[in-house]
């Protein structure tokens, strides 16, 4: 088929056409491609991605519609020393954020943009965050030099001609630029511009850099945005958790990396839960808005998943290695002589042989992982088994509970809920999550990850808990919230809970608290469920007193806890709400 056939420009909207055609002019492509977001266009982009080796075709009969890719080396995550929110004045991105004023940064953009498309093609890629009609939904259109981001953003997004007619004639969109330049370290920057709602990221090809839809409209610019509308932009999971008499409860979450997000997302309940199901609205990111009805409602912004691979198998997340299995987009993990994929906690033996994700040569005794630890699946949501009729939902879901947890061997207990609101967000405010032996610092040490939202918050940390708070006087119905931690470990340094979908046990309690079904003690933490509230049914008979264990609340653990979180307190003290030190002292003095 004749490349003429496709890419050519349907918009009418003169503001779009007029910003295309400016930005055009700036970076010099031989070829401007508009995509449309049909089927037909979709194969024959990913013809010419396995033509120009971006992609490689993968066993179309194990893996149909599934393709390969790998990024450079020195481009494998997100660069958040290479992020910068630009606004005015530097305290409005405050001290948890790289700040530069926006007139600079945007002349430095625009030098090293400047032919930088030269001998490529531009990819216009309009899409539409939030189900068609929702009142949250947003139009962007990213500008990119990347076929890998075209059919990325096609995965993650409802891309093409649907964003072009919600847009309509507006002026309102994200102004989105992508340009690859040489992939090089020293000139990468994903820079956001609040204030004109515009995103420009140079010198990188990974997903989180360059899927502008994602971490850095949907986040970034999408808190902003929150504030000033008067909802919430979180990095947070939904999902909805239906009885066998059909009543289905819809539940937010937090959790920092590495904490199990999209696994709980995909939850399948344990056997004796007959009748019991997990749907899934979102494993990522959650925009909610106080409803007509008077309750906090969420969308997922997303059309897609864009998962870490790694450890996930059918005991971890059997609907995600279901949702894996076609129409996929495979980064840095390991390709094996027929054609297939692996990566380390799959499923079965591992291969004899592979190329690892860098290409080389890798077998069982290799010193090297063959998956990079970040490597991803970008997959449709639509391939997700457990999908909940209502994502699509314009109105979104009715939020009864928010939960907030990250990964602690000691001190936090299994589950907790929050007395009121404002406690709530005090504990959604000093979350954190013990590092990896791979972070700086070394493992053990806790990283402080507000809401999970650190990397992602758009503006001063310290407004952004006080935009929580205010909050509360917008919501009829509020959500009640928890502090669940699944990692919380005994002397003999194993795992006190079993985790994964035994979750669902604690998952069943909160349900029930939200729907005044279960009982509770007040705590020096918060209420916390007796020990015969939690289904121990089918479980060893030692999952009794490990159960206790990890529900123990030591006082002395929390001393040092408390006194570890004024760290994130004294860097935000200028814009602090008064609220969280209250509540701080309040805990104090409980202890």
């Amino acid at each position: 088929m004749d490349h003429a056939d496709f890419g050519k420009c349907r918009s009418t909207n003169s503001t779009l056409n007029q910003w295309v055609a400016d930005q055009a002019a700036l970076l010099q492509p031989d070829r401007v491609f508009w995509c449309d977001g049909s089927p037909a266009e979709k194969d024959f982009l990913t013809e010419d991605a396995v033509r120009q080796g971006v992609l490689i075709r993968l066993d179309q009969k194990k893996l149909p519609g599934c393709y390969y890719h790998r990024s450079n080396p020195n481009d494998v995550a997100r660069v958040e020393h290479c992020t910068f929110i630009c606004t005015p004045r530097a305290e409005e991105a405050g001290p948890t954020n790289n700040w530069a004023a926006p007139a600079e940064m945007y002349e430095k953009l625009k030098g090293l943009c400047r032919g930088a498309m030269k001998g490529r093609t531009m990819y216009v890629v309009p899409y539409l965050m939030g189900p068609p009609g929702s009142p949250l939904a947003k139009v962007g259109v990213e500008l990119t030099d990347s076929i890998y981001v075209a059919l990325s953003m096609r995965v993650m997004t409802r891309m093409g001609e649907l964003a072009l007619r919600h847009l309509g004639d507006g002026k309102d969109f994200n102004r989105g630029l992508h340009t690859m330049l040489d992939v090089n370290p020293e000139r990468r920057f994903i820079c956001h511009f609040p204030q004109d709602n515009t995103i420009i990221s140079v010198g990188s090809a990974y997903g989180g850099n360059v899927l502008l839809g994602k971490k850095c409209l949907a986040l970034r610019i999408g808190s902003w945005l929150a504030r000033e509308e008067g909802w919430l932009a979180e990095h947070m999971l939904i999902l909805g958790v239906e009885s066998p008499q059909g009543e289905k409860t819809w539940i937010a979450a937090a959790f920092p990396s590495a904490c199990g997000k999209t696994n709980f997302a995909m939850m399948v309940p344990p056997a004796h839960y007959k009748g019991w199901k997990i749907w899934t609205v979102g494993d990522d990111i959650a925009w909610m808005k106080p409803g007509k009805d008077g309750r906090l409602r969420a969308i997922n912004p997303e059309a897609g998943y864009f998962g870490v691979v790694p450890g996930t198998s059918l005991k971890s997340n059997p609907n995600a290695v279901a949702t894996i299995q076609r129409d996929t987009i495979y980064t840095n993990v390991a390709l094996t002589p027929d054609l297939d994929v692996w990566w380390e906690g799959k499923d079965g033996p591992p291969p004899a042989e592979a190329l690892d994700w860098q290409g080389r040569k890798w077998t069982p005794a290799s010193p090297s992982k063959a998956a990079h630890p970040n490597s991803r699946f970008a997959a449709p949501m639509t391939n997700n088994p457990c999908l909940a009729p209502e994502a699509d939902d314009p109105e979104g879901v009715p939020i009864s509970a928010i939960i907030f947890g990250g990964r602690r061997s000691t001190t936090v207990p299994l589950i907790s809920q929050a007395f009121n609101w404002t406690h709530g967000v005090y504990l959604g405010a000093t979350m954190g999550s013990e590092m990896t032996a791979a972070a700086v610092g070394g493992a053990g040490q806790v990283r402080r990850d507000p809401m999970a939202m650190l990397p992602f918050c758009g503006y001063h940390m310290g407004d952004y808990f006080a935009h929580w708070l205010n909050m509360r006087s917008k919501i009829e119905r509020l959500p009640r919230i928890f502090y669940v931690n699944w990692f919380r470990k005994n002397a003999k340094d194993e795992f006190l809970w079993p985790g994964f979908g035994e979750n669902m046990r604690i998952l069943k309690w909160i349900v029930d608290r939200c729907h005044g079904r279960a009982e509770a003690d007040e705590t020096a933490l918060g209420w916390m469920p007796r020990l015969g509230e939690i289904d121990l049914e089918g479980l060893p008979d030692s999952t009794r007193e490990r159960l206790r264990e990890a529900l123990a609340i030591k006082a002395e653990e929390w001393r040092q806890e408390v006194h570890a979180q004024d760290d994130l307190f004294i860097k935000l003290r200028s814009r602090l709400p008064k609220q969280l030190t209250e509540n701080r002292d309040l805990l104090i003095s409980r202890l």
